[in-house]
């Protein structure tokens, strides 16, 4: 593998400098239609506390926020992530309803049954501890709410050069697993962009 596709794979993982601002929008423009699919499947009331991990640029938030007026939280290894988040998100900043994070999803900074809601897209693939990085976000949502995660399959990843070097890949089964390890109650799966990727909902 070439350094330029090291270099790309990398800034998924953790978007920093020019690079990472490039490579955000080139996600917001691949992933439309996994954002747009995430924005119709979480059920979201006025003011509840929302949580995103792995906000990256900010662009999820944005159309949650336009959907529904809620809290947004966010939390992001990576501190150039959080001011292009917070500069796209301008609106909510104003309104008070945007607290963003850099941080670990393993290690939350957040009480016991904070959130009405928490979304993922694209990021277990880089989890140090999947089980762990569950398990702290069943400990932050309420009970009866849920985690939307929202992933590509593992048989579409393969096709993709810049995601064979850094990315654990799973298959539906184990994620399914890894969520009952975490203590989730209830694990649903629905199928988006035609078969290429999945939501798995884990409800505490």
């Amino acid at each position: 593998m070439n350094r330029f596709t090291k270099y790309v794979s990398s800034q998924f993982k953790n978007p920093r400098g020019f690079g990472g601002v490039i490579i955000s929008i080139i996600q917001n423009v691949l992933n439309r239609a996994m954002y747009n699919d995430a924005a119709t499947i979480v059920s979201l009331k006025h003011d509840d506390r929302v949580l995103d991990i792995g906000y990256g640029n900010g662009y999820l938030l944005q159309i949650l926020y336009k959907k529904q007026v809620v809290d947004l939280y966010g939390i992001d290894i990576s501190d150039d992530a959080k001011k292009m988040a917070t500069k796209k998100n301008k609106k909510a900043f104003r309104d008070n309803h945007l607290h963003l994070s850099v941080g670990d999803c393993c290690s939350l900074p957040y009480e016991e049954s904070t959130f009405d809601a928490v979304t993922s897209i694209n990021t277990i693939y880089f989890w140090n501890d999947t089980v762990k990085g569950l398990s702290e976000i069943r400990r932050t949502l309420k009970n009866g709410k849920s985690f939307y995660n929202i992933v590509y399959t593992k048989e579409y990843l393969d096709t993709i050069k810049y995601t064979q070097i850094g990315y654990k890949k799973f298959e539906l089964n184990e994620l399914k697993e890894y969520g009952k390890q975490a203590g989730f109650e209830n694990v649903e799966t629905k199928k988006i962009m035609n078969g290429k990727g999945f939501v798995v909902i884990y409800t505490k």
